[in-house]
């Protein structure tokens, strides 16, 4: 039963990229279970924050750009399907259901409940594979309702960051976080009215400048069809995981005595 959870608490690959999708899955891999509920009630007890609430309030929650009506948006892309759940190694992606023009990207936990992220792969108008954004609910109490991160090619111009539109609605503004080998990194919060947008919302786009030709824009297009029935079924996998969690953990306390 520990190796389960501890399996649990290190391989959660897509929702530990966040870091924000819940208490439990903030925690530090090498923690115990029991040392996590401890930490988590002693901070929360003295006013200090969760390590899951400390991440959520680091997000940026983006700046408007002034006087910027969002462009028509080009036609979406698809990602190419991951391995299923049947045949997903322990800590593997794979798709749980499509929804729409987005996939609920999980991780094979062999749980019951594996947590997921509500995925797109955004591709340019000659169908290149461009960026790819994922989104996640995060517990109630913050100002973010939902995290995401957008990944872009290592040739973007960092200084121009990403720009996010939904429908003619104003544009935000987010910088980039880090980089790594597979691309430059976004970590951004999203309000409830901004979440309430998207589910209303036809199609956002999202705007990038290569650095190679900086008086350039790359406009891609987000599809929010199907965005509303993903979110909500992200949302209700992760609750599951993290119910999961809970009765391990208690029964992992309960054969400690």
């Amino acid at each position: 039963m520990t190796t389960r959870l501890n399996t649990t608490l290190s391989l959660l690959a897509l929702t530990a990229t966040l870091g924000f999708a819940g208490p439990v899955l903030a925690q530090d891999a090498g923690e115990t279970a029991g040392e996590a509920d401890a930490e988590q009630g002693s901070e929360t007890g003295s006013g200090e924050q969760t390590p899951a609430q400390a991440a959520a309030e680091a997000l940026d929650m983006g700046e408007p750009v002034p006087g910027e009506a969002a462009p028509q948006p080009g036609p979406g892309g698809r990602s190419e399907p991951a391995a299923s759940v049947e045949g997903a190694a322990l800590g593997q992606t794979y798709i749980l259901e499509a929804s729409g023009d987005w996939e609920v990207h999980c991780v094979n936990t062999q749980l019951d409940a594996d947590p997921c992220v509500l995925h797109q792969l955004l591709q340019d108008g000659d169908g290149n594979s461009v960026a790819t954004i994922e989104i996640v609910s995060i517990p109630g109490g913050q100002q973010a309702v939902a995290g995401a991160t957008i990944v872009t090619p290592l040739e973007t111009l960092l200084t121009q960051q990403v720009t996010l539109s939904v429908d003619s609605g104003q544009a935000r503004r987010y910088p980039f976080t880090f980089c790594v080998p597979a691309g430059c990194v976004s970590r951004v919060g999203f309000t409830d009215a901004e979440v309430n947008s998207f589910r209303r919302g036809a199609a956002a786009n999202l705007r990038i400048v290569p650095a190679s030709a900086p008086d350039q824009e790359v406009n891609l297009n987000v599809s929010l069809s199907g965005f509303t029935d993903g979110f909500a079924m992200v949302r209700e996998a992760n609750l599951a995981n993290a119910a999961e969690i809970e009765e391990l953990q208690a029964e992992q306390a309960e054969g400690a005595n």
